[in-house]
């Protein structure tokens, strides 16, 4: 029985071959890929209601398929009221068939039932190959009941690829089915 995700399928098959074509590499080991994506959501309400961070986490592992690491502030900031330790985001990190099951319902279930959505941007690279999406709300995702959600939460998810620039890094995700803005 074939349990490989669809989209590493159809990265092996067909958008690894384009992509050494494209840019004239000379094996497929070369080929841009995925390496790892990583979602993090900003708990600051937590510093006032810890269980605010029991249920983001339960959202959130709902949402990728594994439990969030709890993160910590590292200095405490008199400004904020926050003492060191205490929790104030969530992280998760998807590699191998997670992260493409991810990437696989993120493109095609979750990002299509944005309010008024006209195209991901196409300018948010770092530089060297990786790509920013901040999400407004959770909502997004089938995975979340909204009445049983207490708040509308945003996150952060960064694309991590392989690829040596942004050039090859948006082909990649391109030819992956991300759904960018025409220019």
């Amino acid at each position: 029985m074939n349990n490989k995700p669809r989209i590493k399928e159809l990265y092996e098959e067909v958008v690894a071959k384009n992509l050494i074509e494209k840019f004239s590499l000379k094996n497929f080991h070369q080929a841009p890929r995925l390496e790892k994506i990583v979602i993090n959501i900003g708990l600051s309400e937590a510093k006032d209601n810890v269980k605010v961070v029991d249920v983001a986490s339960a959202e959130l592992a709902a949402i990728t398929g594994q439990k969030p690491q709890v993160r910590k502030a590292k200095k405490a900031i008199s400004n904020f009221k926050l003492r060191a330790g205490m929790p104030i985001g969530l992280k998760v990190t998807l590699r191998g068939t997670k992260m493409y099951e991810f990437f696989d319902r993120l493109v095609n279930v979750a990002i299509p039932r944005i309010r008024d959505f006209r195209g991901i941007e196409p300018n948010s690279f770092d530089g060297k190959g990786n790509y920013n999406i901040g999400l407004s709300e959770q909502y997004i995702f089938p995975e979340i009941n909204v009445e049983k959600s207490d708040k509308t939460r945003g996150m952060n998810i960064t694309i991590v690829t392989s690829a040596t620039n942004d050039e090859q890094a948006r082909e990649l995700l391109d030819q992956l089915g991300m759904p960018f803005k025409k220019r």
